[in-house]
């Protein structure tokens, strides 16, 4: 995605340290997760229509609604997402009790001008709940970085004042931004999957951990997937992972943007959170009904007994940051036999 408006994810896949190193930068990787799984792929489902519509003219989300961050508290959904006025990009908050019909609580984050933020954005996030707080990783400021807030009750928010992972050194692959943060949790570990975009605004992803979830090191050998080659639906750039461990693999749905713009959901595979391969049998999600015709992106994933249900965003403008009409669908991820590609 561009790095104008780049997504949200959220969740956790039950992840494990596996190896430490120090400063900014570390060799590490994630452990085998669970038992070997048969050879298993997943199958798309989406409901028709979306399940968070765009606000009414002149809110704050009336020109787009997007980036889903979506966790579960208890018997209850909360909703973290994004909207668009036309001119600034702000965090709401809506809740639900199956995940379908939803009800705005208005927003409840939004850019300070005066901070390292600008008066753009504070939206695009990645929503954790942490014992008796939550956590919100967040994009701000141009260059874009990764911010943090802390919150009881996912309303009233406390911002940490300054980001805590930023751009990397001069020639890396991330000089020019980072964003799309998706947290992970395993233990007293957070994993950060995020997108970096160099100087030939090339966008990439990696990872970084923390113990903190304030502090980062990045892994010294990213990017950990790269754009596909001429003609793909993912040759212009990647964005918005969205990570989960099951059936014996890690998986990553990913954002993939084609040379007009138009973006589809893929879909990667790995065994230690750090090694990707892109599964061959898996067709790009592309959007089927008139408002998401153009877009599908921004993932945001519940792992439930084997079913793996998405909230994603889809427009019917092919953009490559805001104005795309923006709205917010739900759709399944249902497992099949498959021989993947290795």
């Amino acid at each position: 995605m561009s790095l104008t408006r780049i997504g949200a994810a959220s969740g956790a896949a039950g992840l494990t340290l596996f190896a430490f190193g120090c400063g900014r930068y570390a060799d590490f990787a994630l452990p085998a997760p669970g038992q070997p799984g048969t050879s298993t792929s997943f199958r798309w489902e989406a409901m028709r229509e979306p399940v968070l519509t765009r606000g009414p003219d002149g809110a704050w989300d009336a020109v787009d609604a997007l980036n889903p961050s979506v966790v579960k508290e208890g018997h209850r959904y909360l909703n973290l997402y994004s909207g668009f006025d036309g001119r600034s990009w702000r965090t709401g908050l809506a809740v639900s009790d199956d995940g379908v019909v939803w009800t705005r609580l208005g927003k409840v984050l939004s850019p300070d001008p005066a901070s390292w933020e600008g008066d753009y954005i504070a939206a695009n996030g990645s929503l954790y709940r942490s014992g008796s707080q939550f956590l919100y990783w967040y994009q701000g400021g141009r260059p874009p970085a990764i911010g943090l807030a802390r919150s009881t009750d996912a309303r009233h928010w406390v911002k940490t004042g300054v980001p805590v992972l930023r751009p990397g050194p001069r020639g890396s692959w991330d000089e020019r931004g980072v964003a799309d943060p998706y947290v992970v949790q395993s233990a007293a570990v957070f994993y950060m999957y995020y997108l970096g975009q160099d100087r030939a605004r090339r966008q990439r992803l990696g990872i970084a951990r923390s113990f903190d979830g304030v502090e980062w090191q990045k892994l010294r050998s990213n990017p950990i997937l790269e754009p596909g080659p001429p003609g793909t639906f993912d040759e212009n750039g990647l964005g918005e992972p969205a990570v989960w461990a099951s059936h014996g693999s890690y998986w990553m749905l990913y954002t993939g943007r084609d040379r007009h713009e138009q973006r589809r959901l893929g879909l990667a595979r790995s065994p230690d959170g750090v090694r990707w391969v892109r599964v061959g049998d898996f067709s790009a999600v592309a959007g089927e009904q008139s408002w998401n015709s153009k877009v599908v992106c921004d993932p945001s994933v519940e792992v439930d007994d084997g079913l793996i249900r998405v909230w994603f965003g889809g427009g019917n403008v092919a953009s490559p940051d805001e104005n795309l009409n923006g709205q917010i669908g739900l759709a399944a991820l249902r497992p099949v036999n498959a021989n993947l590609t290795k």
